[in-house]
């Protein structure tokens, strides 16, 4: 082990130690990701003893700064590129309705015991007797091997302690593609109830975690099995199940939506793309239509589902912010790139596109190509190729019609001193007809153009000029 304590902060620790006749000992994710080959810049060191004055002899050593936390008991340096907590090892009990805990002084075994994961419970002693040394109690590295998320203790009394330990749990296994124990999943099963006095904002930081994760359908179906989806983000599950009627039945548009998410996840890593993909179909439950003639429908689901939107990211406590709406946008929009490969693509429906979409455009396309989902490869083929000649269309006309992110080339100021009229009516009438006249290919998006269509409606409706039109 002692290979991967090479970093000068170690060595400082170690001697520390022994002139202060302590213990010390990094635990935690960094032992942890010393197995899992992964870097890591985040060191938590456990003292047997007071934890915030050994970090302060620690940061006087290193000549930086540190910063307290006297209500956790801990302490927090950055030197070079790691930042190190330091806690004095302690025993945690716990309250029904609380998960902060009653914390006493302990030994590095009641710490380890309070370990959410018995991966996260391994450590490496640093002070000169044992230095290198893995004290490893609860066979962490075993579960590190057989790929499992596993409690130290009893996990129906780790998980009721503390209730995000059951998001946690999930959250790892997304992350690193492993399964949750057994005994876990039936503790999860019992303790669903508790996750109620966690707050909203510490659950979606888990499940945003989740959702950044390499494929977090894992996460998904783990968060669904167990119920805690129902609990926490009810309108998903009810994205579940096939009905039949006369024979004609439906996709399961949970499991689409599943295989949408790890679909945008191989392009991208921006977690509100991944969050359109989550939601791009959320209203096709309250949508769902049986009409004998067709089948099930979903008719208007994009627009229903872009109201749903701002409820969602309220109840999860996500920002209401321009991620909101970028979310918004590409669930009221993900059908159009769709219904453009399906027909003789037209320059108007293009530019119609571009106008609505942005900047925002490369994002849609992203999500309409992951929301393929077919096992046909014959139909999985001609989409793409769809796809394709719709970008090369988009291209091609936003390079000559400068369309995305569109100024009208004739603003309303214009037409009041073209007319010698003030806001009104008029105004708002010619305003669109310009707009619609350049979206549909009558006249190009050039000012000179743009004010002679203008002169002309604007006579057409009873104006007359009295402005030069330049």
């Amino acid at each position: 082990m002692k290979q991967h304590l090479q970093h000068p902060v170690f060595s400082v620790i170690s001697k520390l130690a022994a002139e202060q006749n302590v213990k010390a000992y990094a635990i935690g994710g960094y032992v942890r990701d010393i197995f899992l080959k992964r870097s890591s810049k985040d060191i938590d060191i456990v003292i047997l003893g007071n934890g915030i004055a050994f970090a302060e002899a620690v940061a006087a050593k290193l000549n930086v700064k540190v910063s307290v936390f006297k209500n956790f008991g801990t302490a927090m340096l950055r030197y070079q590129d790691v930042e190190v907590e330091f806690v004095g090892a302690r025993k945690e009990s716990y309250r029904s309705d609380s998960r902060k805990p009653i914390v006493e002084n302990g030994t590095l075994e009641d710490d380890q015991k309070r370990r959410d994961f018995t991966i996260n419970a391994l450590a490496i002693a640093l002070h000169s007797s044992q230095f290198g040394e893995l004290i490893d109690p609860f066979e962490g590295i075993a579960d590190l091997e057989a790929k499992l998320i596993r409690t130290p203790l009893n996990p129906v009394e780790t998980f009721s302690d503390d209730p995000l330990r059951m998001m946690r749990a999930i959250r790892f296994a997304s992350q690193l593609d492993f399964k949750i124990d057994v005994e876990a999943i039936s503790a999860i099963k019992s303790n669903l109830h508790r996750i109620k006095i966690v707050s909203q904002e510490r659950i979606t930081d888990e499940l945003n975690k989740i959702i950044l994760s390499p494929k977090p359908s894992i996460g998904f179906n783990y968060l669904f099995d167990t119920g805690m989806l129902n609990i926490i983000f009810p309108q998903m599950v009810a994205l579940y199940g096939v009905e039949i009627i006369n024979g004609k039945g439906h996709k399961d548009n949970f499991y689409h939506t599943l295989q949408v998410l790890d679909n945008i996840c191989e392009a991208t890593d921006d977690l509100w793309l991944r969050w359109s993909a989550i939601l791009h179909d959320i209203a096709k439950p309250p949508t769902k239509r049986f009409e004998p003639s067709h089948g099930w429908t979903f008719h208007g689901h994009e627009d229903k589902g872009a109201r749903m939107v701002p409820k969602i990211f309220a109840q999860l406590k996500l920002p209401l912010n321009e991620k909101m709406k970028l979310v918004q946008k590409l669930v009221q929009l993900h059908l159009r790139p769709i219904v453009l490969s399906q027909s003789i693509v037209t320059d108007s429906a293009v530019r119609r596109l571009l106008f609505e979409a942005g900047d925002d455009i490369e994002a849609l396309m992203l999500l309409c190509k992951a929301d393929i989902t077919t096992k046909n490869e014959y139909k999985v083929k001609k989409y793409r190729n769809n796809f394709e000649l719709v970008q090369q269309k988009l291209k091609a006309v936003e390079e000559r019609d400068n369309i995305r992110n569109w100024q009208p080339p004739v603003t309303g100021l214009d037409i009041m001193q073209l007319f010698g009229i003030g806001e009104g009516r008029e105004v708002g009438i010619i305003k669109n007809k310009i707009r619609e006249a350049i979206l549909e290919g009558e006249i190009p998006n050039e000012r000179e153009a743009a004010i002679n269509f203008t002169i002309a409606k604007g006579q057409e409706i009873g104006l007359k000029v009295v402005a030069n039109k330049n």
